[in-house]
């Protein structure tokens, strides 16, 4: 007995009722489609995007640590070009090879410091674009799946009233229908909420490693061109 709820549940015509629904019903069906569809885009990208920086974050400090000397660590450093650290480490190249060439040593510690603080804003706003998408179907979603719902029960009682019936038998499948907006709306919002509270930790993670990074950075210069 306990397998009859599972199987009435598998036997319910989803599309069915979905074609069955008004215009206005599935006016919000295809927005939610939309919000679902660009969702699920950010979070493959995403993954891929993460997943490639972390493990060219790894190969490039170990570069880093092992490396003799600044040259020699900016001609490793284009084959780690995905790592936010190596960004990082240009900018604050840059501003050594600047200093160097004009007074021959490192002579301005704050403005190194600000350029790699500069490097790690870029680099954060880089690995954060499009994440307000997820933030904003996470929370929208379900308002506008439930608005779908509630167009939909509105035309349900609607045309209950113009058959002059009260049963449950009649108004249970428009009802049924209307529902379907809210499951699609939280099917949308709750894979964007996972994915952006788990992305904003790694973007969180990576951003202490680019801070981490700075100040190594910081000390080879000086060990290399300090007075």
């Amino acid at each position: 007995m306990h397998f009859e709820a599972p199987v009435a549940f598998l036997q319910i015509d989803i599309w069915g009722m979905v074609q069955s629904g008004g215009i206005a019903e599935l006016a919000v069906l295809g927005v939610l489609a939309v919000f679902s569809i660009a969702s699920w885009t950010v979070i493959f990208s995403k993954w891929q995007t993460f997943r490639g920086a972390r493990a060219s974050n790894n190969r490039f400090l170990r570069a880093f640590r092992k490396s003799s000397g600044m040259e020699a660590v900016m001609v490793a450093s284009e084959q780690f070009r995905p790592s936010p650290l190596v960004a990082v480490f240009d900018f604050g190249y840059e501003e050594v090879d600047r200093q160097v060439k004009q007074h021959g040593s490192l002579r301005n510690r704050g403005a190194l410091e600000r350029t790699l603080l500069l490097g790690v804003s870029e680099e954060l706003a880089k690995l954060e674009r499009n994440m307000n998408w997820l933030a904003t179907t996470a929370s929208v979603t379900p308002f506008i799946g439930l608005l779908g719902t509630v167009l939909g029960i509105i035309r349900a009682f609607l045309a209950l009233s113009e058959q002059g019936s009260t049963s449950l038998k009649t108004v249970g499948p428009g009802i049924a229908q209307a529902l379907v907006a809210t499951a699609v709306g939280l099917f949308a919002a709750i894979p964007a909420a996972i994915a952006f509270n788990y992305f904003s930790n790694v973007i969180r993670e990576i951003g202490a490693r680019m801070d981490d990074f700075s100040m190594e950075f910081l000390n080879m210069a000086e060990r290399s061109f300090g007075e």
